[in-house]
């Protein structure tokens, strides 16, 4: 059950960094998912579900499946009452247009600053995200990452 709940608190994380993007270069579009996106690192270290959801499609796909919008939401509430911490150190990030979408990749370095539900899962990843349009907004709706 504990391995389970450290593989999508990682999961979680790793999702939530996805979205934590910073960059250079900024087109109107790209300018407008890096300002969701610095309000998305903000939050995750402050382990804010209702915050980190703003940011995120309904149809939001995590890992090729392995966790969806509900699940990731859930984990960081988990995390939040167990009086988890998990510090985000974000290094270069690429931003490229494909099409009417956005594509980021960067990597991220994940730090625990108390509490054990993480620690073998603790280190530097690399993380893709996909970001679209709706209604106005650009919200994430894909993230992959590997260790």
């Amino acid at each position: 059950m504990f391995r389970i709940t450290k593989n999508l608190c990682l999961m979680a994380l790793l999702a939530m960094l996805a979205i934590s993007l910073a960059g250079c270069h900024r087109t109107d579009a790209e300018q407008q998912v890096r300002e969701s996106i610095a309000a998305v690192a903000e939050a995750a270290e402050a382990g804010s579900a209702s915050d980190i959801g703003k940011a995120l499609s309904e149809d939001f796909d995590g890992n090729q499946g392995d966790l969806d919008r509900r699940g990731l939401l859930n984990m960081v509430r988990v995390l939040t009452l167990r009086g988890e911490h998990i510090g985000v150190t974000l290094g270069p990030v690429s931003v490229e247009p494909r099409g009417e979408r956005l594509v980021a990749t960067f990597t991220v370095s994940l730090s625990s600053g108390s509490g054990s539900l993480l620690p073998d899962r603790l280190g530097v990843y690399q993380v893709e995200t996909a970001w679209r349009e709706e209604q106005g907004e650009w919200l994430c709706y894909v993230a992959s990452w590997k260790r």
